[in-house]
């Protein structure tokens, strides 16, 4: 079989608040070869890791992964509304397949997305429905999340079984590096509003979307001007995880301690565990027969991000 392995920041704030021309062509040059590969790879189905920022899931019931067996974005920060392509059967014996290997996986039949998906395949393959996709979202954001030991093994689960089945696969790991936008925590909300949005927020109005999107891209004008009230981005945190990924040091990524990540790159940093499932389910499919490269790096305040990239092919 044949596999393709691409790893991406992603964030809301492309085309609200950016960087210079420099670096928005830069990250343009990078999706539209990123995209390229794609379409010329034609995979047959994309397994599809990423994470929730309170747009799909809620508190009222928060699982640590969670497979959809039908999905649909919902369309926030200029990404497109409407439903992906999964094919409920596979995604039924994957399911099947992952738990069977000890992996307490959520799964639903009407999961909403949000741009962690969305912008992921919409840059990466030009629309939500190109291509069969099976997405599979991980906590990122809610307290207490899992460990990166456990979205490898999330990973290396959900390889073996695409290795059986497929002869083309493209594993998407969509979130990271360093970062902390302004998402609200339940541990430290107090306004009634806010804690019942993060319990069960789900289809706010169009006025309660934009007023959530202005708060975040004024977040960002703000960290970007000097202002110390989100924690800094961490260059040094995310050249090194990029670097253990690219060489597949699992001992070093099974290491890290959720606590020490969050205060070393920030609370969103814990998104970067799509890149390691991602990356276990490449190595799983291929029998470890497989390089990876660095394609990109640069801390972006506009952006609140670490972004960076990241692919992988069989040999």
């Amino acid at each position: 079989m044949k596999a393709m392995l691409q790893c991406m920041s992603h964030t809301p704030l492309k085309g609200y608040f950016d960087p210079s021309p420099e670096v928005v062509g830069e990250v343009a040059g990078l999706v539209n070869a990123v995209r390229e590969e794609v379409v010329r790879f034609d995979p047959e189905v994309i397994y599809l890791f990423a994470p929730d920022h309170y747009n799909g899931v809620f508190l009222d019931l928060m699982p640590q992964f969670c497979i959809g067996m039908g999905a649909t974005s919902v369309g926030d920060y200029m990404t497109p509304v409407g439903p992906l392509d999964v094919p409920r059967r596979l995604a039924e014996r994957c399911a099947e397949a992952v738990i069977d290997c000890g992996i307490d996986l959520a799964f639903s039949y009407r999961m909403q997305v949000d741009h962690g998906f969305a912008q992921a395949l919409v840059e990466m393959t030009g629309a939500l429905d190109r291509y069969p996709v099976i997405p599979i979202m991980i906590n990122a954001v809610a307290p207490p999340l899992v460990s990166f030991k456990r979205a490898r093994q999330l990973g290396e689960a959900l390889g073996r079984f695409a290795g059986r089945e497929h002869e083309r696969v493209l594993f998407i790991g969509s979130g990271g590096l360093s970062h902390n936008p302004p998402i609200p925590a339940i541990a430290t909300a107090s306004d009634p509003v806010v804690i019942e949005r993060l319990i069960a927020g789900r289809n706010p109005t169009p006025e309660a979307r934009d007023a959530r999107q202005k708060r975040t891209i004024a977040a960002a004008r703000a960290f970007a001007a000097g202002d110390d009230g989100l924690h800094a981005l961490s260059p040094e945190w995310d050249r090194s995880f990029m670097r253990q990924v690219q060489a597949r040091d699992w001992t070093a990524i099974d290491a890290y301690r959720n606590d020490e990540v969050s205060k070393a790159a920030g609370a969103s940093t814990h998104e970067a565990k799509t890149w390691v499932a991602a990356a276990a389910a490449m190595e799983a499919a291929c029998a470890q027969d497989w390089t990876a490269e660095e394609r990109y790096y640069r801390p972006v305040p506009e952006w609140v991000a670490g972004f960076g990239a990241l692919s992988g092919r069989s040999h």
